[in-house]
């Protein structure tokens, strides 16, 4: 197994991406840890990796407050690999001349904040120990996506945070990799949609997801367990030459 023996933390475990790579985690050896707000979905995902013969243990974490990561990042000891998926508050849909300022700027502030935070609380300790690796994953809207609001400047901080932090902590023995996905279809639903854009609560999603696999290059819509597949990879000693980087899972909508 690729992550035998190692210790993983995943922000936002509770939710479909999350939740997918915490479990593609546990499969591979590793000790989860699943943090995120709401409890219920992060036991179901504990049920789950434990009823498989694995290790997991959920703790209600809120992302966006310093106090609360350290705390619980200190109560876990080592960390060996740091993933943040946690949730930004994206609004989409409308043009970027019509969204308000709060909305342009929530996933932005949010996402900066998460990921700064989580990364902070594992790179320190990670460094210390001389090995880690911190992952990320956007849609790669920062490369130019019209009608996703804040979504495009909120990509592309999180960019720039990872191949910040690989620069930095690279000579420690630290990895910081990213991954773009976009329009995974076991993570989309009316609802889901409708919350991000109030339009697409009425929308047909099976053409939705036609849509979204006509403008990838391979004309089909990444899996959810390619997603994981992939960020088990990035997380493993066999990505050891990966970093500063974001590997492109998109089946080609991002083309760079």
């Amino acid at each position: 197994m690729l992550l035998t023996d190692r210790t993983a933390v995943v922000y936002g475990a509770g939710g479909a991406i999350g939740g997918a790579v915490a479990r593609a985690f546990a499969r591979e050896g590793a000790r989860v840890h699943l943090a995120g707000r709401t409890r219920a979905t992060l036991e179901a995902v504990a049920r789950d990796i434990e009823g498989a013969g694995g290790q997991a243990e959920p703790a209600v974490v809120d992302a966006l407050d310093e106090a609360a990561v350290e705390k619980h990042v200190a109560g876990i000891g080592d960390i060996d690999v740091s993933f943040n998926l946690v949730t930004r508050g994206d609004v989409q849909g409308a043009p970027l001349t019509e969204l308000s300022v709060d909305d342009f700027l929530r996933p932005v502030l949010n996402g900066t904040r998460s990921a700064f935070l989580t990364a902070r609380a594992a790179g320190r300790r990670m460094a210390a120990r001389g090995s880690g690796v911190i992952l990320a994953l956007n849609s790669g809207s920062a490369h130019g996506s019209p009608m996703m609001g804040g979504t495009g400047p909120a990509d592309a901080a999180a960019d720039a945070l990872v191949r910040n932090l690989a620069t930095e902590l690279g000579p420690s023995g630290v990895r910081a990799v990213g991954m773009w996905a976009a329009g995974v279809p076991e993570t989309l639903t009316r609802d889901k949609l409708a919350a991000v854009d109030p339009a697409m609560a009425e929308v047909d999603l099976d053409a939705v997801l036609a849509g979204l696999a006509g403008m990838r290059m391979t004309r089909r819509n990444p899996t959810l367990a390619e997603i994981a597949a992939t960020a088990v990879f990035l997380a493993s000693d066999r990505a050891a030459g990966i970093t500063g980087t974001f590997v492109n899972v998109t089946g080609g909508m991002v083309p760079r």
